[in-house]
Parts: C-alpha cells; structure tokens; sequence
C-alpha cells in the first residue's frame, strides 16, 4: 500500500486530539467520524496532506495521520492478544527477517506480528489452529498492507505440531504454548543455517525449549526479553516515567546446524 502523498480513500487514519486521545478509523467517501468531541467528515481529509488539522463540528481539534505500525497494532481489532510493539522489532532482527525471506509463522493471532514479518519484506506461510482468528489476522493485515501485503500472506488452519508441509524455509516464528513441540518439525523444513525463534510468557516454557534443543540439530540458543521505559522531559524536568512496560514475553532463537 502506497503510504505517501494525499490521504485517500480506503486506508486507515489515525486521528488524535489535543488531549492525545487517539482514534483509528477507516476513511470512507461520505462518511463521518463521530465521537463525544462532535461529528467530522471523512471528506474533509481525503485529499489532503498528512498533518492537517480539523475542527469537528463541537469545536475539537483533531491531526490526521497515516498510523504506524506502533500506532496500529495498539488499536487495531484483536481477536487474541497481540505480540507488542516492543517485541514485534527485537523479533525481526533477532529472526534475522529479510526481504524475500520464506517464514513458517504459526500462532499468528490478530496478525500484529505478521504485519511486521511482512512489511520487512518476507513472504509468510501462516498456520493458524482457529479459523476465527485466522481471519482476523487477515483482515488486520490487508487493512495496513493493502492486497501486496495479502498476496505475500498464505495461510492455513491447520496444527503445526502435527507436522510442517513447507522444505527448505529461512525461517520459522512461533507464538505458541508449547514450541518444543515444533522442534523435530523444524529440524526437517528449515534449511541449513535458518533460525528458528519462538516468542513465550513464561520462563518454564523457555527451559522446555531449550531441553529440546539439546537432543536435536539445533544450536547457538540465545534467550532474551525486552523492556520498554519512557522518559518524562519537561524543561529541566527531566526523570524516568513512573510506568514501564516490563514483561510481556521471552524471544528464543536458535540456528540449524550440521549433524
């Protein structure tokens, strides 16, 4: 999806008011974006340039934007709980994600994580065990992405513990409860020196992982998680701020090595 020029039709805006409240909405010929601030006009903002500022008609001020990917994978629809942000880029280079990749990806969720596999450049083959949240992963990616994005995207809803179709893939990424599981499956359909990662909560799942890596191909493990403080500057002012996001989950990755 072309995300420069004037603001078109068809693709998502972020909205956000003086107060930093922030809106994602979908700009549609004739339509009206409608809030406690007042009602403002899809219209007034097709055509324009990203950074206009709008007045809805109870006075409020509102920017208009193109989202991040930051920004939509934090508002986006969800239908599980979303890889965030700050582990989505860790992800991406600790896979070592490239343009033109092939990714086994499974567990994809609301597809926040896909869209960020995706918009590095790769091509996905997803397996998704519930087909509702393989359509909301879809329809998340196709809403950001546009149809280049989907036609890099083949999914299935299938169970990747049963087994892996795809040969000689770069890499595999598991948002999964139990990816050890995954191991003797991986050991077959990656190619040699491909990495395997998996994204897990909890620190039990990641010595399950690694005691599966120890009888198998796979090594040079590495575990590691990511936390995200923000500072608060004002002036002089200037002190950590008093919420962090710590904990979400631990990134484990590891190469496919010779016999």
């Amino acid at each position: 999806m072309n995300r420069s020029g004037p603001l078109r039709a068809g693709e998502p805006v972020l909205l956000v008011d003086r107060k930093r409240r922030r809106y994602l909405i979908d700009l549609v010929a004739g339509g009206e974006f409608h809030s406690h601030s007042g009602v403002l006009p899809h219209d007034d903002m097709i055509g324009s340039a990203e950074g206009e500022l709008y007045r809805s008609s109870r006075g409020m001020v509102f920017i208009a934007l193109r989202p991040t990917i930051t920004d939509y994978v934090l508002k986006m629809p969800r239908g599980a709980q979303v890889v965030y942000p700050k582990d989505i880029g860790p992800i991406l280079i600790q896979a070592d994600i490239f343009p033109g990749a092939h990714v086994l990806e499974s567990g994809l969720g609301s597809g926040a994580l896909s869209t960020g596999i995706l918009r590095a450049g790769a091509h996905i083959t997803g397996y998704e065990l519930r087909d509702d949240f393989e359509a909301t992963a879809r329809e998340n990616v196709g809403r950001f992405l546009g149809p280049d994005g989907l036609a890099n995207y083949t999914t299935y809803v299938r169970d990747v513990y049963q087994g892996i179709d795809e040969q000689d893939l770069d890499r595999i990424v598991l948002d999964l409860p139990e990816p050890w599981q995954v191991v003797p499956h991986a050991e077959k359909a990656l190619r040699r020196g491909g990495i395997f990662l998996a994204y897990t909560p909890s620190i039990v799942q990641v010595s399950q992982l690694h005691e599966a890596f120890e009888g198998s191909r796979f090594g040079m493990a590495e575990t590691m998680e990511v936390m995200h403080r923000g500072w608060h500057v004002q002036g002089t002012a200037v002190r950590p701020d008093h919420r962090m996001v710590a904990h979400t989950g631990f990134l484990t990755h590891a190469r496919l090595l010779a016999e």
